[in-house]
C-alpha cells in the first residue's frame, strides 16, 4: 500500500491520504472579500485528489493584509463572500476544507507582486503597518508602529473572530501562519524583534504573544476540529531564528494541544540566502518530528510522487503539502494515485476520465449508457 495514500487522522478529522493543497495567496480579493477568482480557484484544487485543500493566508484585519489584493476574514462581507464558494466545493469534493489565519505585520501595504511587490507609501494608497519593533523590513522602507497592550489585545481578537467566522462557515480545520516573516514569526525572531518587555528578548518572552494567539484560537474552535501552524524553521542568517528555536516552540505547541506542525523556512528577512533545491525544507519537518513527535508537514518543491511518497514512507513527514505543484498540475493526487497504486474521490461527471490501465483510481465506480 502506498504510504503516501494511506489515512491519517487530526483530532476528529480523517483524511484518506496524506495530500495538503498548501495555502497559497492569489492576491485577488477586493476589500478582503474572495470573488470569482476565489471560486475558480477553489473548486478546481478541491477536486485535486488532495485530502485536503487550506484556503489562502487569511487576514484578521484589513491592516493586517499583504497587499490591496489579500483576502480577508475580518467583516460580515468578506464571511458572506465566502459562503457561497465554499457551499459548492462541499456539493461536489469530498476534500477537507482548511484555512490559514494570518496577520501580515511589517510586510503590510505591499504591491501585489505582479506589481513588482514593494511597499506601498501611504501617498499612494498605503498604509501604516503593525509589527513587534518599529524595525523596517527592508532599508529604505517606512518603518512599521510598535505594538502597545492595546494593539496586541486588539490582533488577538481579530484571530479569534476570524477563527469564530471559520467555524461558521464550515471550516474543518485552521492553520496559523507563524511563518514566512510575517507578524507572529516577527515575533519569534530576534532579527525582528527589538522588544525589552515581556514579549521581547528571551526565547521563552518571543514566543509569549505567538503561542497567547494559539491559546486563544484554540480555545475559540471546537474541540473536535484540529488546528495547526505553519513555522519557518529557520531564517537563513546567522543570529536569528534557527531550527533549536523552531524545536523548543513547537515543544510548547505540543503542550498546549497543537495537531501540526506545517515546516517551511525565511521570509523575516531580505538578507536571505536560501539553498533552493527539490525538498530542501523536508530535513527541518524530520528532525522537528523526531524531537518532539508531532505530526509534521513536509513543503517545498516537493513535485513529483515518488519524492512525496518517499518522504512519508521513511518517516520523514506525516503529510506533504503542495503549492507551485498544484497549480501546474491542479490533478496532481489523481497523477500521483495512479503512479503509486493509490485511490482519489472524483465527482461522478469525472469518472470517465479514469484511464482504462488504472480502473479502480477513483474507487468502486459504474457508468453505462444505452
Amino acid at each position: 500500500m502506498s504510504a503516501l495514500f494511506s489515512p491519517i487522522k487530526l483530532r476528529g478529522l480523517h483524511l484518506k491520504n496524506r495530500i495538503m493543497v498548501s495555502p497559497m495567496c492569489q492576491y485577488s480579493a477586493v476589500d478582503g472579500a474572495a470573488n470569482d477568482w476565489h471560486f475558480t480557484h477553489i473548486n478546481s484544487l478541491a477536486l485535486s485528489g488532495a485530502a485536503m485543500f487550506c484556503i489562502e493566508a487569511t487576514h484578521v484585519e484589513a491592516i493586517g493584509r499583504i497587499t490591496p489584493g489579500c483576502l480577508g476574514l475580518y467583516d460580515d462581507a468578506n464571511e458572506a463572500a465566502l459562503t457561497p464558494i465554499l457551499a459548492a466545493a462541499r456539493k461536489h469534493s469530498r476534500a477537507a476544507i482548511a484555512m490559514q489565519l494570518a496577520h501580515a505585520g511589517r510586510k503590510g501595504s505591499s504591491h501585489r507582486p505582479w506589481e513588482g511587490g514593494q511597499q506601498i507609501p501611504l501617498a499612494e494608497g498605503g498604509w501604516g503597518s503593525v509589527a513587534p519593533s518599529a524595525v523596517p523590513h527592508k532599508e529604505g522602507e517606512a518603518a512599521p508602529g510598535e505594538l502597545d497592550d492595546a494593539g496586541l489585545a486588539r490582533i488577538r481578537d481579530a484571530f479569534v473572530a476570524a477563527a469564530r467566522r471559520a467555524e461558521r462557515l464550515g471550516i474543518d480545520a485552521l492553520e496559523l501562519h507563524g511563518a514566512h516573516g510575517y507578524l507572529l514569526h516577527q515575533f519569534l525572531s530576534p532579527l525582528s524583534n527589538r522588544r525589552t518587555d515581556r514579549y521581547g528578548g528571551s526565547l521563552e518572552n518571543r514566543m509569549r504573544y505567538p503561542l497567547e494567539v494559539f491559546d486563544a484560537v484554540r480555545a475559540a474552535f471546537p474541540e473536535r476540529k484540529p488546528v495547526g501552524i505553519r513555522v519557518s524553521a529557520t531564517d537563513w542568517i546567522e543570529g536569528g531564528w534557527d531550527l533549536p528555536q523552531t524545536i523548543a516552540f513547537a515543544r510548547e505547541l505540543a503542550s498546549r494541544g497543537v495537531d501540526w506542525i506545517d515546516v517551511s523556512s525565511g521570509g523575516v528577512s531580505a538578507s536571505q540566502k536560501i539553498p533552493l533545491g527539490p525538498g530542501y525544507q523536508v530535513p527541518f519537518a524530520e528532525a522537528v518530528r523526531q524531537a518532539t513527535g508531532l505530526t509534521t508537514i513536509a513543503v517545498g518543491l516537493i513535485t513529483k510522487p515518488a519524492q512525496a511518497e518517499e518522504i512519508i514512507a521513511s518517516g520523514q513527514a506525516d503529510m506533504v503539502a503542495l503549492a507551485r505543484g498544484m497549480l501546474f498540475d491542479p490533478r496532481w493526487g489523481w497523477h500521483a494515485a495512479a503512479e503509486l497504486g493509490g485511490e482519489v474521490d472524483a465527482p461522478p461527471p469525472y469518472w470517465r476520465a479514469q484511464p482504462s490501465e488504472f480502473k479502480t483510481l477513483f474507487g468502486k465506480t459504474t457508468f453505462g449508457a444505452r
